[in-house]
Parts: structure tokens; sequence; C-alpha cells
């Protein structure tokens, strides 16, 4: 396999740290190195737990074998030489695995650095001293082949990078990501919280948080209206059967919660003697009824637009809903907001004829980018996700996902940015083209998705009456242009380091009285805001004004007001912004106008990075 030359040196270093860890560690076993997208691990299984001093170790351990100055050699062997040389290394346990993954018609090679061999493909560096800067990060658990059911392993993650500028670069943004993580902010600032008792990846919405789920919900309903889409509510569980039509259920059973039988049934399958194995065979055959958490809207969407007959003339429907779904996620997968297994989505599905397609794909996309811009995340690039034609994964008739790929590509094109085709990113109903946006300090979510789908219209026997009193299958749109209210609000709050803009921030406004002889005027104030809309607060803690106002700053609220016997004479507010610093004395009435127009126009403020 050919790699990058920054491919081979973060492969080469993971060949470099496995090799300091059995100097060490002489016992340990192991299993796979490869590079990463930002660097590279290695799993180890030993007895001894890796501690934060042992990484230490490692890392001069691993400085000294690239003094050396190594030599990586390729050595291509037969299997039956393969087998020997596990053996004579002592790495049996989980490489004589990793060899039988090799097809019989593949070479095998081994890589030897000093004393170090490995089972590998390859590629690496010709010399140790070709690494110039790499640096070990983190331990963690992970499962031998990322299956639960087997052993759970050691896994050392480090980085590496051509030369220690680009290290040094690195590394700042990762302190710069750590002070971001949405998981401290968001426990900061009390805007989620993941209790063991309700669940893992099952989060509860704080009143802070909620504050800012309601104002996105707000902004993107109010440019729903404009589009003349219709708001839908569907319930949280639904027949298997439904997900059977869709083709959910058979293409990703893994991943969701199993199905639930009725009482009824369940107590006659109990009194049968029915065994667990049995349980679920029958319900996969069909031959009991069961229900099941919904790991989509679209069947629901599909439903109701199936309820009544359309004409040619009353399309494009377009349906949308905040619809909670659930997502059976491994544990280990599980992190705050951005990975959980209940999550709402900004859901619509739209139904159009084959000549509304463009203009439908062309408002879908608008959508995302109205949102982006409003949310001050411009730099994205456009991914258009085709199907694998070597695949059996995808449904449907090839010349539909023709036509349907072509669709996505012109839509791509006309957005002004680049894009790139990836094959086999396509869901299984249909093409899809995905927004991946750069946060301010260079890290890439993938957000926003548009999909085109002609199959599930097929499989759920979809009709309108045509122009031609004849029955016509339309064309099926999915969108999501936050995708997960839960992961969405998670990129928000490591986008803006938890500074939101004051039309999205859960306390936009404190009041700071001076002492308690201003408390009265403080009150007034403090009524007269709130009922103009303005999220505001009191700060009547004793404490001296510095502390107040350092607890202000804590909890990032955008703007606080001092009030002080000038301030009450004057009627004024000796105003501190978040973002710019003190402003002075303001009118109390012209502040509070400033405030709601910022409010309304969605100003965006961002505190420099």
């Amino acid at each position: 396999m050919n790699m990058t030359p920054l491919e081979e040196i973060r492969h080469s270093c993971s060949h470099v740290l496995a090799a300091a860890v059995l100097r060490l560690f002489p016992d340990t076993q192991l299993d796979i190195g490869p590079p990463t997208d930002s660097g590279f691990y290695y799993d180890f299984d030993l007895e001894h737990k890796f501690t934060q001093e042992d990484l230490e170790k490692i890392e001069a351990e691993m400085a000294k074998v690239i003094k050396e100055n190594q030599k990586f050699i390729r050595h291509e062997i037969s299997r039956e030489d393969a087998i020997a040389l596990i053996r004579e290394i002592g790495q049996e346990r989980y490489k004589l695995g990793r060899l039988d993954d090799i097809p019989e018609d593949e070479s095998i090679s081994f890589y030897q650095n000093g004393e170090f061999r490995d089972l590998c493909a390859g590629t690496h560096v010709n010399y140790s001293k070709k690494i110039k800067g790499f640096k070990l990060l983190s331990i963690a658990g992970a499962y031998h082949r990322g299956d639960e059911k087997n052993k759970q392993l050691q896994r050392i993650y480090g980085t590496a990078f051509p030369n220690k500028t680009e290290l040094a670069d690195y590394l700042e943004k990762l302190e710069q990501a750590k002070a971001r993580d949405h998981r401290k902010i968001g426990r900061d600032l009390k805007l989620f919280h993941i209790d063991e008792a309700v669940g893992q990846g099952l989060v509860l919405w704080t009143p802070n948080g909620a504050v800012i789920r309601q104002e996105l919900q707000t902004f993107i309903s109010e440019e729903l209206n404009k589009q003349g889409y219709s708001q839908v509510f569907t319930p949280h569980i639904g027949k298997l059967e439904l997900y059977k039509t869709s083709g959910h259920f058979p293409y990703y059973s893994d991943s969701q919660y199993p199905p639930v039988v009725e009482r009824e049934s369940l107590q006659e399958l109990v009194d049968e003697g029915c065994s667990c194995g049995d349980l679920s065979n029958r319900l996969k055959t069909g031959e009991i009824d069961g229900y099941l958490l919904k790991p989509m809207n679209c069947p629901h969407h599909i439903k109701i637009y199936d309820s009544q007959p359309h004409s040619y003339r009353d399309l494009p429907v377009r349906l949308a809903e905040f619809g909670t779904v659930y997502r059976w996620e491994q544990s280990g997968e599980l992190s705050g907001m951005m990975r959980v297994r209940g999550l709402t989505q900004d859901d619509a599905h739209l139904f159009c004829t084959e000549e509304q397609l463009a203009d439908e794909l062309q408002g879908c996309l608008s959508l995302v980018k109205i949102i982006l811009t409003t949310l001050g995340m411009t730099n994205y690039r456009v991914r258009v996700g085709l199907r694998d034609p070597d695949s059996s994964k995808y449904t449907g008739d090839p010349a539909n996902w023709d036509k349907a790929e072509e669709a996505c590509r012109v839509a791509a094109q006309s957005l002004g940015v680049p894009f790139a085709e990836e094959s086999g990113e396509a869901a299984f109903y249909g093409p899809k083209i995905d927004f991946v946006v750069s946060d301010v300090i260079g890290r890439e979510w993938q957000l926003g998705t548009v999909q085109v789908d002609y199959n599930l219209p097929e499989r759920f026997d979809l009709n309108y009456i045509g122009a031609d009193n004849q029955n016509h299958r339309p064309i099926m749109i999915h969108r999501a242009p936050f995708g997960s209210m839960e992961r969405f609000c998670g990129v928000l709050i490591e986008h803006f380091g938890g500074d939101f803009p004051i039309w999205l921030a859960p306390e936009q406004l404190r009041l700071l009285p001076i002492s308690d002889k201003f408390e009265e005027t403080t009150q007034a104030i403090f009524q007269r805001y709130r009922d103009a809309g303005i999220r505001v607060s009191v700060d009547n803690h004793s404490d001296k004004l510095g502390a107040k106002i350092r607890r202000a700053e804590l909890d990032k609220v955008p703007y606080t007001a001092i009030i002080g016997q000038k301030e009450v004479e004057a009627n004024t507010l000796s105003i501190r912004s978040r973002f710019t610093g003190d402003e002075g004395s303001q009118p109390t009435d012209a502040f509070l106008d400033r405030l709601q127009d910022e409010i309304k126009t969605r100003k965006l403020m961002m505190k420099e990075t």
C-alpha cells in the first residue's frame, strides 16, 4: 500500500512506539498500529496499566530509537515462514489472526527497524531519523477489532509531523480544542447534562441549553415558513413492518434498539417457552408483530404524504419536523453531544415532480447556506456522496441512481464552493450532498445534508395524479440543515467557545448593582427589560463589584450593566461588553433598543481567538 510522505512518517512512528514499548515492557502482545488523519496509534495487551508517567518514559525511549537512525527494511516471505516468524518473536496472540486477514493471493511482508519486526504491508520512511517531530498524546481503551465482545486493549495515541514547527502548531490547536471542549463548557455554563441513571448517550437539555436549542429551532422555523414548509409531529415508535418496508430495519439493524413485542404476544410466547433467539427470528420473519424506537423520521413522513391523494398541482409537498430518533451506539463511541443514542433531527422530506427537483434542491441548499452564514460558519466544503457500484448495500433501479447522482452534482456545482465526489458515501436509498464545516481553529465537522431519493417512493408505492390524469411516482428529498440538534449544538459550543452571539446566549444581560441601596432601581430595570423579551438577571450577591464582573466573565454573559449612584441619577447604565470591553455610560432606553435590534438581526459577535 502506497502512503503519502506524512502517512509514512506517522506509520513509521507507530512502529517506533511499539519498539519502545517492547523495550520497556517485554511481555507486551501487539495488535495493530496504523497512521490516522491526525497522527497514529498502536494497540497493546499487557497486565500493566499505562500511566501518564509511562507515556513520558516511552516517549524518551522512542527518542533513543530515532537517534539510533534505524533503517526500515521490508521482507516478503511465505505464509508458512510468516507463521514461524510470528511464533519466534512471541506475538502469536493477535498477529496470527491478522495474518489470516491477508488474502491467499496477496504478498506477506514484515518490516524491521533495529531489533523490532512487525507484520506490516508498509510503507515507511527509509531511516528513523526522518521522524523530526512527534508527541504521545493519550491512552484509551479499545476492543480488539472494535468488538466489545473481545478483550479490551490499551491504545496509545500520538502524532507526528515532518518538522517541530508543524508539530508545535498542531499541539497549540489541540490546547485550543481542549479549552473549547463542549463537555467542559457545557458543564461550566450548565447547558446540558448526561446522567448514568437516565442512560449513556441520552442528553438532558438544561434550561440554559434549552434556550440555545429553542432559538435555533425558531430561527429555522422562520425560514421554513418562508419556503412553504408544513410542520408535522410523529410518534417516537412505529411498527417493525414500517421499517422493513423502508429498508431501515435490515440495513441498519446493528445500530437500532431491539424491537418491542406487544404485551399480549409476549405473554403467549412466554407460555410457549419461546427462547430469545426464537423471538428474534419470529420478529425478523414477520411471524409476530413488533414495534421499534424510530431510527429515522422518513417512513412516518411518507405515511403522512400517503394519507391523502395528491395531484401534480399540490406538489411540491414539504413536511418538516424536529423529530427525535434513536440509535444504538456502542458505549465506547459515545461522546458528549457529538455521538449520542437519542437525537433530534431538524428533519424534512419533500415530495416533488422530476421537473421540480432542481429548484427544490436549490431551496434546500440555500437554507443550509443561510444557517451557516448567520452563525459565522462560512469556511466549508461540499462532499457529494455517491454509490459504490461494487457494493450490494444500495437498493433500487441503477437508472434512477444515475439521475439522482447527476442532480446532486449539478446542485453542488451551483454553490460556488469546492466540492468533491466520494464513492461509497451515499445512503442506501440515494446520493447526498454534505456540508463539511471548518470551525474557528480549523477542525472539520460534517453538518447539514441534502439527499435525493427515488427508492423510498417506490418501496411505499407513492403516487400523484399528473396532468395526463395518470398515476406518477414523486421524487423524495431528505434534508437536515443542522443534522441533529445535539451534535450541532455541541459543534456550536466549541465553535464559539461558549461565547455565543447575543441572540443565542442563554443569558443576554446581567445587572450589577453596586450596593443594596440601588436594589429598587435595579428591579425596575430588570422587569422592564424582561418584559421587552430580554433574557436578563440580577447579581444581588454582597460581593464587591470586581467579583461580580469576574463571575459574569466566567459565565460568558455578553453584556453586563453596572448600576450605581450616577447611573440612577442620569437614568443610564454603565455597559461592559464581553466582546469589546468597557463601552461607558448609555441611556437605559437606548441600550434596550440596541439589544432588541442586535437580537432581531441576529448580529454575529465573536471574541478574538
